[in-house]
């Protein structure tokens, strides 16, 4: 496949960053889909498991300088895992959900990387395309890849606007995806009609007051606070996932 890729891009004279996507069935063939010239929105995948800076690597190229590495010093290691979190309704068609972003708390901690650019007071437009941010995670093994993103999506907090955490914390322990049974009807087989949890009344109202005490400073000074200044200290502890990210 990877042969294959560097043909198609060789045959059109392609030089600098590109992507050459295929479809693989069953029995392990694979058949052309489409070819990206372009860094692709997967390329922190890439980054984490082989450890260099494909972008860095396209702006160079761009301008005329050669890769710093062959293709024979490059290896891969480990599994990484990426979630795109949109501003969408998961449970409505996956239908833009703009608005301003009350509150937000991106995850931290080892091998855990976001891509973003959204902060608490942001507005979310319908005229661009409805992505947040991305959320990538490294593990030694895709278990443990597995097992670092679902801590990561519980660790998300977006208020104000629809987000997908939930909807994609749910295909991360589904059974069928742990076993790596991951095709393109998984959703359709899968996932048909999901709704997220009901979420308790007591954290909802604790994200409605933390929502409430930011509005009300926001009021005074003209502007939404940072989220030290928006959130009182029981907060780090209640704004989980279960008070219902992205609600």
């Amino acid at each position: 496949m990877g042969e294959a890729a560097v043909r198609a891009a060789r045959a059109c004279g392609y030089s600098n960053a590109g992507t050459v996507e295929f479809l693989l069935d069953r029995q392990g063939q694979f058949y052309f889909l489409e070819m990206n010239t372009r860094i692709q929105v997967e390329h922190p995948i890439t980054e984490m498991v082989v450890g260099v800076d494909l972008v860095k690597e396209q702006i160079r190229a761009a301008d005329g300088a050669r890769l710093s590495w062959k293709q024979e010093d490059l290896s891969q290691r480990g599994h990484a895992i990426e979630c795109r979190i949109y501003a969408e309704d998961a449970e409505n068609g996956f239908l833009p959900s703009p608005g301003t972003i009350l509150f937000c708390q991106e995850p931290s901690g080892p091998f855990v990387r976001v891509d973003s650019g959204i902060y608490s007071g942001c507005d979310v437009s319908v005229h661009y395309d409805p992505i947040l941010a991305k959320l990538i995670v490294w593990g030694g093994n895709r278990p443990e890849a597995i097992r670092r993103m679902i801590g990561a999506l519980e660790q998300y907090v977006i208020l104000g606007v629809r987000t997908p955490i939930r909807y994609l914390k749910a295909i991360l322990e589904h059974p069928a995806f742990i076993r790596g049974d991951t095709f393109t009807d998984f959703i359709p087989a899968h996932m048909p009609g999901w709704t997220a949890p009901e979420v308790p009344e007591a954290l909802l109202q604790a994200a409605l007051a933390a929502a409430a005490a930011a509005a009300r400073t926001k009021d005074r000074s003209g502007s939404l606070p940072s989220v030290k200044e928006a959130v009182p200290g029981p907060w780090q502890t209640l704004g989980k996932w279960e008070i219902g990210m992205g609600e």
